[in-house]
């Protein structure tokens, strides 16, 4: 195993949205390496479908206010309101930018931007569905993905793929630089770097039904969270309503913007009982507690009475086949099934943390409560918390996050850059890391030890405990299941003795960051004493403003979490019943 050793002016851990609109803002100005587990264009930005929100108003009346109402009241009023502000209002230039970059926005009549509804926008503060989110057909995500991505290789950004990163170097509380496993050759490479920004994504490989790509492991949260740094608003993560029946792939809220309608069993519409002003374009976390509330009452579909489904039969052939291809093939590919003729099978999917690494505005890493900055470390996406979707995010304000804040920590470490000195790491910086690889490497492989088993047993023990329901019972007897685990895990072991593409051994790595989620989310889940936004607690199930209208930071305290809390930076929005 040879040690090679880089020197960057700045890295960039991760190479999706938010990762790339970094790098396109850095890279101009300094000596940039991007480095990425997969190849850029696989990275789960592509799998977004329906739009990126911005209040452009080319359909209808709309302003930047009315997105952060609703932005502020879909987080069930803990998104921090500054933060929402900013989101909103540099939304509109977001578009514009991307679009003269070339993006492929699908058009109105008139050529200007197509927008479409989506849950839980709205025009006048809730007035009526909104028609705010610009897509591309419902391929969104991808498009941004392959026009961010052109633009980065135009730029001429280095890129260093299939490259796992492993550890972050931070001495005297400063960054000096990460450390990789290249997958193709099993060479570990140390990154010399002042400033390192982690764009890693989402951690919903911790459930067994996700919408997540096997990829999305938590690895930037999980190597801070092993340094000492905390994680922000862990409980809340999103439950996407409509993921195909036991697959977990997404079929976009876009079909419902474009008219699609939930049905139970008996046909009936049953968000008119849950939501009567905007039914089917409610929040998330408010359409899937409804289908989870229609599967326990009994009104489930199929024979075990466990999904709904989403009826497009009535959107005729032309608009589905024009504004919803991809996931009307994707039904007929998985399911057999013909979307204009048949209603098709849905449940809600693992889909998006709300929480991760806790950042400011400006994508800048905090070790604390107090937002005590980490000098030389940012991070922007999934993986960031800036904390603009709070308990509940709405959909396309996610593509929206990945490049407001992306910009944001590519300018933030540019600035940083251009006021510190390089500095040195030496070679046996990565001592520990080698001989952890070389020790998962030469152990005997048993089965109870084995990768699979243990995240087989870890999904799916989140899947029935920490799911879009929970209780204290649930989230005890998960903590102790995660417990067991983590005990095993200390004994892991693989079957793949190789060190050239062992995609074993890096599975093996990521399960550490997926246990760590894992301890994270349920220790939060199981102190909050409330329901609020994606966060679902049977034994507790009214929101509490006068004890809970803030945040948890989690800190890693050997296999378990200690919770400090930071009060909710509130705005012109005060907190009131979430009515719609």
């Amino acid at each position: 195993m040879k040690i090679i050793k880089h020197s960057f002016d700045g890295v960039i851990v991760g190479a999706g949205g938010a990762g790339l609109r970094a790098a396109i803002e850095a890279a101009p100005h300094m000596k940039l390496a991007v480095i990425t587990k997969l190849y850029p264009t696989r990275s789960h930005t592509g799998a977004a479908q329906g739009g990126m929100s911005a209040a452009l108003a080319n359909v209808e009346e709309d302003n930047w206010n009315w997105h952060a109402f609703d932005t502020v009241k879909g987080s069930d009023y803990l998104a921090d309101q500054p933060a929402v502000d900013i989101l909103c209002k540099e939304a509109i230039d977001a578009v514009i930018e991307l679009e003269h970059w070339g993006l492929p926005f699908s058009r109105l009549e008139n050529g200007k931007i197509a927008q479409r509804r989506f849950g839980g926008h709205t025009v006048k503060e809730g007035e009526a569905p909104a028609f705010r989110a610009c897509y591309a057909a419902d391929r969104t995500g991808h498009m941004i993905l392959q026009t961010l991505y052109q633009k980065c290789v135009s730029m001429g950004v280095e890129f260093f793929d299939e490259f796992q990163v492993l550890d972050i170097k931070i001495e005297d509380g400063v960054c000096k630089g990460v450390i990789a496993f290249e997958l193709s050759t099993g060479d570990v490479h140390i990154f010399e770097t002042r400033a390192v920004t982690f764009a890693t994504g989402g951690f919903g490989k911790i459930f067994k039904v996700s919408s997540n790509a096997h990829s999305l492991t938590g690895d930037g949260p999980g190597i801070l969270y092993q340094k000492g740094i905390p994680l922000e608003d862990m409980e809340f993560y999103q439950f996407h309503p409509t993921g195909i029946y036991r697959l977990g792939i997404l079929l976009s809220e876009a079909a419902r913007g474009e008219g699609g309608i939930l049905r139970n069993k008996d046909g009936e519409r049953f968000m008119e009982r849950y939501a009567p002003s905007i039914k089917d374009l409610a929040p998330r976390d408010m359409v899937s507690r409804a289908i989870a509330t229609e599967i326990s009452e009994g009104n489930g579909a199929g024979p075990q009475n466990d999904y709904v489904y989403l009826d497009l039969t009535h959107l005729g052939a032309e608009t589905i086949n024009k504004k919803l291809p991809d996931i009307t093939d994707f039904v007929r590919t998985y399911v057999k099934i013909e979307p204009i003729n048949e209603p098709i099978p849905v449940q809600p999917t693992a889909h998006y943390a709300m929480g991760g690494i806790p950042t400011d505005v400006n994508g800048r890493v905090v070790t604390d409560e107090k937002n005590t900055i980490l000098p030389g470390v940012y991070a922007a996406g999934e993986a960031a918390c800036v904390s603009v979707h709070g308990a509940n995010r709405l959909g396309t304000n996610s593509l929206l996050d990945i490049v407001v804040f992306g910009k944001r920590a590519g300018k933030s470490m540019l600035e940083y850059v251009s006021k510190t000195k390089a500095s040195s790491i030496s070679e046996s910086s990565s001592d520990d890391l080698v001989n952890k690889i070389n020790n998962l490497i030469e152990k005997e492989h048993t089965d109870e030890f084995s990768v699979g088993r243990i995240r087989n047993e870890l999904q799916e023990s989140m899947e029935e405990n920490a799911k879009i329901f929970r209780t204290e019972e649930t989230l005890t007897k998960q903590t102790k299941i995660l417990e067991e685990l983590r005990e095993r895990y200390e004994n892991v072991t693989i079957f793949d003795k190789g060190k050239v593409f062992n995609t074993e051994l890096i599975e093996a790595i990521e399960l550490d960051y997926l246990l760590d989620m894992s301890e994270s989310t349920v220790a939060s889940a199981l102190a909050r004493t409330e329901s609020r936004g994606a966060h679902s607690r049977q034994d507790f199930p009214e929101r509490n403003d006068n004890d809970w209208l803030k945040h948890s930071f989690a800190f890693k305290n050997g296999n378990s979490a200690t919770l400090r809390y930071k009060d909710v930076e509130l705005g012109k929005y005060e907190p009131m019943e979430r009515k719609y």
